[in-house]
């Protein structure tokens, strides 16, 4: 009898592994997340706590909605790459709830544009899609012709998305009614990138308004705005909707716009500006993400070390304790 891994399975023979390259973690936001390996920041905490354990990768990139962040996904998350992370965190949202009409509406994202926005980044993390160049036999489900003008898709199921320079990129099973003709074609693989990925939506934080305010007219004076360009009310709608989509998709979430609420006084204890982190904010988002990770079977205390602790090597025979993983 064939038994299949269970994620927890898979995930420790992942970690546990023979290579001795450690594995990332990648967390991918806005400016929460660029500034999270500031002292004192929350993704810094992650990488201490996992030190010689794994990677934490910072990818956050201050001002970003999920619209934008979109056009990112290629270039952080390479297709087909032979090591994705072992766990990646998906902190946006506090940009895309800006309010349209006021002054950050340039950053404006509607909520259902937010959700399927954050479908898709997950959609792009958890499928690996196989580029094929000329390779017409090996996509025969999507193709109707090979010939030297290049690929033909059928109208059979599959969706075309990202048609530029003769490329084609379908993203996904479902029905469409076109036959084009395409130099190179890129499909999804019916294999997952990574099984064992650990995908972790995180809602964006509470907004106080009045600390924006003070916020602005402290930094523009004069010039501020007279109606705060975020409201919590707002945010809440897309915290919820973040909770939602993670449901929807079996992965995990973290409802920070809920959890620091929780605390009488955040407004102060926890945002400096009414909108960015404070220490105490970040001790926060830090202790929610290591549950998640613990949860998931990604303890740093069961993790092993990259390479041999210093108490295991022979100051007179090193080479032994470095046998078993590195020869």
């Amino acid at each position: 009898m064939v038994r299949s891994l269970t994620q927890s399975e898979s995930i420790q023979n992942q970690i546990h592994g023979e290579e001795t390259m450690r594995p990332n973690i990648v967390l991918f936001g806005d400016s929460i997340t660029q500034e999270s390996f500031r002292s004192g920041g929350w993704g810094a905490s992650l990488a201490d706590t996992y030190s010689r354990k794994a990677d934490v990768v910072l990818r956050g990139y201050g001002g970003y909605n999920t619209r934008w962040a979109l056009f990112l996904l290629h270039h952080l998350f390479p297709l087909g790459s032979t090591k994705p992370p072992v766990a990646t965190t998906i902190f946006l949202g506090a940009n895309d709830a800006a309010l349209a009409g006021r002054t950050s509406e340039r950053q404006h994202v509607p909520v259902e544009e937010y959700k399927e926005n954050l479908r898709k980044i997950v959609r792009h993390l958890k499928f690996n899609l196989t580029e094929l160049s000329n390779q017409a036999q090996a996509a025969n489900k999507f193709v109707e012709n090979h010939n030297k003008n290049g690929i033909e898709l059928t109208n059979g199921r599959a969706v075309v998305n990202e048609i530029t320079s003769g490329r084609a990129a379908v993203l996904e099973s479902t029905s469409f009614s076109c036959v084009c003709t395409f130099h190179f074609i890129i499909i999804v693989s019916p294999q997952e990138c990574s099984p064992t990925m650990l995908i972790v939506l995180i809602t964006p934080p509470p907004i106080d308004e009045e600390g924006r305010m003070e916020y602005a007219r402290e930094t523009y004076g004069e010039k501020a705005m007279t109606l705060p360009e975020r409201t919590n009310e707002t945010t809440g709608v897309y915290a919820k909707g973040c909770i939602e989509l993670a449901g929807e998709l079996g992965v995990r979430s973290i409802n920070l716009w809920s959890k620091m609420q929780e605390t009488d006084g955040w407004q102060k204890k926890y945002l400096r500006d009414g909108l960015h982190l404070t220490a105490e904010g970040n001790a926060v988002v830090f202790e929610e993400v290591v549950k998640v990770f613990k949860e998931a079977w990604l303890d740093a205390s069961e993790m092993p070390y990259d390479f041999p602790h210093h108490s295991e090597i022979d100051g007179k025979n090193p080479e032994k304790a470095f046998q078993q993983k590195c020869l």
